[in-house]
């Protein structure tokens, strides 16, 4: 005899039946969802063609091959194939279980049959159950639970499939537009949109201070649009500048949603190698290096009705060279409109460049934040951060942590140890999710930070100072600030380019605390003391263009037609030397003439958005018959500090690996191309990555820029040569042809180098992550692709070379008795010394000052 069923059964198999419901409707609106993909997959192969990367192609070919199978599983007949699944329920025994026989019930029956069925329920009805008795009813009433009370509908209701998908996917759009608009709503900008319209219609230039999380990266652009399609104008362009990639996509993802678009449609982005636009995109988030290059090819800036400069307090060196040159294009584009966004309160400065903008200040949303100091300085920041980390997550309230770290290679180092030490503590903590943040992370892990941490666990974030204003994340209550970032500079003089682990501003350290007061109540972890932060902290970061090399700047400008650049309206301008400085320098590269006009390279060197020392390599490249390793070792050059991943216990593997991986006589540029071509070979296996301790996302951010310049280089002219054996005298003067200035000779002892052409005095080192750091290995003479200065000036990417390529290669730089002063030939010491072990290559032995 069966088990009695009671309430709490039928409850159980009521809330089941609901969630297969469920599962059913989101099925439908899943494939919805996708048949609308693959629609507008087919319309972009029309419009775009050839355009489309391999990568985008077989996107495409991934969903509309899904589709098709699961449009094929959904036509298989149940009748004819399947199984029978027997449910507990339907039997009395085990022997009933092995005997019953399925029956269809809508098989063809006789009347015959029908009768004999129809006498045989009868009579059950009348004897009992199967064994013939009547099952004994419950002798409590029968309550249903309202929450999962059937409900039930008249007969005119339709029950067509694809109707019933529409729908639920026209319900699911408007409850997803309905909680945007409240956001959008919610957001403190909106109470002053008019305000800001009724300005920008009587002014050209609006100066607009809004802290961060305020809506006005996201509305700003979408107030313009909106303003200007009320007036009948559904032409018109609306641009967003950021100065990193990473908020550039973030926003336009958000504002097509928000917008109710797919990203590439209405809304979408462009930034280097990668544009989702089309000919209908009318609100268009770019960095700012994108807006600048794109006046060589339109300077008056056509179709475009409104510029949003966000984050301009960042003071980039784009930010600044685009506000001179709009300010130049404002005097006969009076129809053009400028909103500059600052996210600081020095915005005077702003004001009084565009000659008395107006400014409109709007308040964020803040709560209370409490600030820590470090009762004394820390040596090592990345492991006072880590151990921050764990005090926090032991013994804080609910919520989520963002660390600041100075770059991508100490966020990995973090972010292992942190890993590590989860392990350890198993079950007596809390889940900790950890995610890293940084420009060249990929999309869809970008993402992951903007997801809410699950219940019951917390979200740590290591991010780079990219998470000081671009970004705007929910769910952070603590931050934990390590007192430093990285900056690139240039020294005029010994014509060397660092990059620098330095101490933050105090406006940057303002920013970062914050971000823990957007959702509630927060706390700032600062890993300095008090007194650095009040009388040791510069009040603002200098601007960019007093401190970096303007080569690549100069050369721009000067192709758009700024000739006099002594004399042009910079808003900080930068020391006469550093201008005379780029110009040489072009002119050694052939990009200018005597007079200072650029030449046919110089305008081949402009269109690729690389800098211009690069862009000579691919030049020389073309000409020695060497395009397609050079492609591949500079597609590599801008990744190369992130290529492998090194478990502490596979230390031995990994040196085992690099060393497969060496090219003698090219250095690290011959393993680059081995590790490209490799790759290539195993058609992008990230297994094989992963067996050869090699980082498979990193490998897909370089293929994205290899396929990318492929592209360039046919626009420009430069067509690759057949595949053959790689010419390693041809690469080498390809590079030496546009890193000359970067050359080196070893010094007496050995170990060191000194500048073949600047500051003698100046001592640098091979990094230890090279190639030829090994003393048996170590050229005499060799280039560099960056000087980055941390326990030591580390070269990185290092090429050995022959001296006389120099004199051969940069005939305007070096002169044939330089080189022989120098000694081509002189031996160098051959003690063996003591090679310095890199205790800082993550920059975490620079102190802050106390």
């Amino acid at each position: 005899m069966p088990p009695k069923r009671n309430a709490t059964d039928d409850l159980s198999d009521l809330r089941q039946r609901s969630r297969y419901d469920y599962l059913q409707k989101r099925e439908a609106l899943k494939l919805a969802e996708l048949q609308k993909d693959v629609e507008e997959d087919e319309k972009e192969r029309e419009r775009f063609g050839d355009q489309l990367s391999k990568r985008e192609l077989a996107e495409m070919d991934k969903r509309k091959m899904t589709l098709r199978l699961t449009l094929e599983r959904n036509q298989i007949d149940d009748t004819n194939s399947g199984f029978f699944m027997l449910d507990s329920t339907m039997t009395t025994d085990k022997s009933e279980a092995l005997t019953k026989r399925h029956k269809d019930k809508d098989a063809f029956k006789s009347e015959v049959q029908l009768w004999e069925d129809e006498q045989t329920a009868k009579a059950k009805a009348a004897q009992g159950g199967q064994n013939g008795v009547r099952e004994p009813e419950d002798e409590y009433e029968f309550v249903f639970d309202p929450s999962t009370s059937i409900n039930f509908v008249g007969d005119g209701v339709n029950y067509d499939p694809s109707k019933q998908q529409l729908q639920a996917q026209l319900d699911a759009a408007e409850q997803r537009a309905k909680s945007i608009a409240d956001v959008r709503t919610s957001l403190p900008i909106h109470k002053y949109k008019e305000t800001i319209i009724n300005s920008m219609i009587s002014e050209q230039v609006v100066i607009v201070c809004a802290e961060t999380g305020s809506g006005k990266s996201s509305q700003l652009p979408q107030y313009v649009l909106e303003h200007y399609e009320s007036q009948g104008d559904h032409e018109s362009i609306i641009l967003c500048t950021q100065p990193r990639r990473v908020a550039a996509i973030s926003l336009a993802t958000r504002v097509a949603e928000e917008h109710g678009s797919r990203l590439g449609q209405t809304v979408g982005y462009t930034i280097r190698f990668e544009d989702r636009t089309n000919e209908k995109t009318r609100i268009k988030y770019m960095t700012d290096g994108t807006l600048l290059r794109q006046f060589l090819t339109s300077p008056d800036l056509d179709k475009i009705r409104a510029i949003v400069l966000d984050e301009a307090h960042e003071r980039t060196l784009a930010t600044d060279i685009l506000m001179a040159l709009l300010k130049d294009v404002m005097k006969y584009r009076t129809d053009l409109r400028i909103l500059v966004s600052s996210a600081t309160m020095d915005a005077q400065s702003f004001s009084s460049y565009y000659s008395g903008a107006p400014i409109l200040w709007v308040p964020g949303r803040s709560y209370p934040i409490t600030s820590y100091f470090a009762s004394q300085p820390e040596a090592n920041y990345l492991q006072a951060s880590i151990t921050t980390v764990f005090q926090i997550h032991a013994s804080a309230a609910d919520g989520d942590i963002l660390v600041f770290l100075t770059g991508q290679d100490e966020i990995e180092v973090a972010l292992q140890s942190i890993e590590e030490t989860k392990l350890k503590l198993g079950n007596r903590v809390k889940e900790l999710i950890v995610l890293p943040l940084y420009s060249s992370l990929p999309q869809e892990e970008q993402g992951l930070i903007f997801r809410p941490a699950p219940e019951g666990a917390r979200k740590c974030i290591l991010a780079t100072n990219i998470a000081e204003t671009s970004l705007t994340i929910d769910g952070i209550r603590y931050v934990v600030d390590c007192g430093y970032s990285k900056e690139n500079s240039y020294n005029n003089t010994t014509r060397l380019e660092q990059l620098s682990v330095v101490p933050i501003s105090r406006a940057s350290a303002n920013q970062r605390a914050g971000r823990a007061g957007r959702t509630g109540p927060g706390s700032c972890f600062r890993l300095y003391t008090q007194y650095s932060f009040q009388n040791e902290l510069a009040e603002t970061s200098e601007p960019e263009i007093l401190r970096v090399n303007l080569t690549s700047t100069v050369l721009l400008l000067k192709s758009i037609g700024v000739n006099d650049l002594l004399n042009f309206e910079f808003m900080s301008p930068p020391a006469p030397e550093s201008i005379a400085s780029s110009l040489e320098t072009l002119y050694c590269l052939g990009a200018l003439d005597s007079r200072g006009v650029v030449t046919r390279v110089g305008r081949s060197l402009a269109q690729f958005p690389l800098p211009a020392e690069q862009g000579k390599c691919l030049l020389k490249a073309s000409e020695l018959g060497c395009l397609r390793p050079v492609i591949k070792i500079i597609s590599m050059l801008g990744e190369a500090n992130a290529l492998f991943f090194a478990p502490k216990d596979k230390k031995l593997h990994v040196d085992a690996a690099r060393r497969r991986f060496y090219v003698n006589g090219l250095g690290d540029y011959g393993a680059y191309e081995r590790i490209y071509s490799s790759w290539v070979e195993t058609e992008y296996d990230t297994m094989w990555a992963k067996q050869e301790f090699l980082q498979a996302k990193t490998l897909a951010r370089v293929r994205n820029v290899h396929e990318q310049l492929e592209k360039l280089c046919e626009q420009v002219g430069l067509v690759p040569e057949d595949e053959g054996e790689l010419d390693p005298v041809a690469v080498k003067k390809a590079f030496v042809s546009g890193y000359f200035a970067n050359s080196a000779r070893m010094a007496r002892d050995g170990q060191s180098y000194r500048p073949v052409k600047g500051a003698n005095s100046t001592t640098v080192w091979i990094h230890p992550s090279s190639w030829v750091h090994e003393p048996t290995e170590r050229p005499k003479w060799l280039i560099y692709s960056e000087l980055v200065l941390t326990s030591k000036e580390f070269m990185r990417s290092v090429l050995p070379i022959e001296p006389e390529m120099l004199t051969e290669l940069a005939p305007f730089y070096f002169k044939e008795g330089d080189i022989e002063k120098l000694g081509m030939d002189k031996k160098v010491g051959k003690g063996k010394g003591k090679v310095g072990v890199d205790v800082g290559t993550t920059g975490t032995e620079k102190r802050m000052p106390v």
